[in-house]
């Protein structure tokens, strides 16, 4: 590991929200619950697990749109905690939404979405300047001038996503937080959109956290993988390691289930099946929250939640029994 300073740091983060169960009774949602990582600079961490284990609200939460219920998040060897740290690092980082049709107001043009940015932090000097950086921004990811007067339901998807991307890049970014940005997107949209993303990062130097429940889109674009359950992180490597020895029982589950285009490997690979669903994160089982549907699980995972150990350099698991299930 270099001595580089990580561009993002977050240590021991917990984003818990409180239910309401009963009339005066309300319990917490567990989230995120207690996790920690690094991005640095110019890298791509992807974030993977099933829907419902936090992956969004890590992302949402590093930003500031939520309140972390504790921990620390550092930016460039600084601690966001003050509004005005958090103002100056909205400056800096940025997300590109899931669902492009939402998240674009429907009635503003190309060029006011854009350009709302640049209007909320004072980016240029005249109209004149305002104009010349939105259309740069269309060009970088691939839209033409005269889209610039138009609406964003006259787009299709993957072309409603450029225009959000663009947005994303009008503050001039060190870091972009990518929620699950192609899956809402056709598969032959989503290989252009993962490959711009590439260029950008390229172009601009850009970080990301790079969030999708597709292990193929992750492995594509990542440097390393982070793999969550129910608001834990249970594994953490490069994406090589991840995807040619995955050591923890729900990483192997997730990877076995990966279609493999050559027939001959695919009849030989053997799929690990779950057993039973995902459980609620307001009823989450104590110690490991992945016994409940994990095949090695005993009585010691039921006591207490494992460590993420590093196993190997910058290979980190979080499992009780990690010796025995890879000997």
């Amino acid at each position: 590991m270099s001595n580089e300073l990580p561009l993002i740091d977050v240590k021991n983060l917990k984003q818990y929200f409180n239910i309401r169960t009963g009339m005066f009774r309300s319990k917490p949602l567990k989230a995120v619950d207690d996790i920690s990582f690094s991005i640095k600079k110019g890298e791509t961490l992807g974030l993977v697990g099933e829907s419902g284990c936090g992956k969004t609200t890590v992302g949402r939460t590093i930003l500031h749109l939520y309140k972390p219920t504790a921990g620390e998040i550092w930016y460039d060897g600084n601690k966001i905690e003050t509004k005005s740290d958090i103002q100056k690092f909205r400056k800096k980082a940025t997300m590109v939404f899931q669902d492009p049709y939402s998240s674009l107001n429907p009635r503003m043009t190309v060029s006011d979405i854009i350009g709302e940015p640049l209007d909320v932090h004072g980016l240029y000097s005249n109209k004149k300047e305002r104009m010349e950086k939105i259309l740069n921004y269309m060009d970088l990811v691939g839209l033409n001038s005269e889209h610039a007067a138009r609406y964003a339901h006259e787009f299709s998807g993957g072309q409603r996503q450029r225009i959000g991307i663009a947005r994303s890049l009008a503050v001039d970014p060190d870091f972009i937080v990518c929620d699950e940005p192609v899956s809402a997107l056709d598969v032959s949209i989503q290989a252009q959109v993962i490959n711009m993303f590439d260029e950008l990062q390229d172009k601009l130097g850009l970080t990301y956290l790079f969030i999708a429940h597709d292990l193929l889109v992750v492995r594509h674009i990542s440097d390393r993988i982070a793999v969550m359950y129910l608001g834990h992180m249970v594994e953490l490597a490069s994406a090589a390691e991840i995807y040619d020895h995955p050591l923890h029982p729900y990483s192997k589950s997730l990877l076995s289930a990966v279609p493999i285009p050559d027939p001959k490997v695919a009849r030989a690979n053997q799929r690990v099946v779950l057993t039973g669903d995902i459980p609620s994160p307001l009823n989450a089982p104590s110690g490991c929250p992945f016994r409940t549907r994990c095949r090695y699980a005993c009585d010691k995972c039921a006591e207490s939640m494992p460590e993420l150990d590093e196993v190997s350099t910058g290979h980190f698991v979080a499992c009780h029994r990690l010796a025995e299930i890879n000997d």
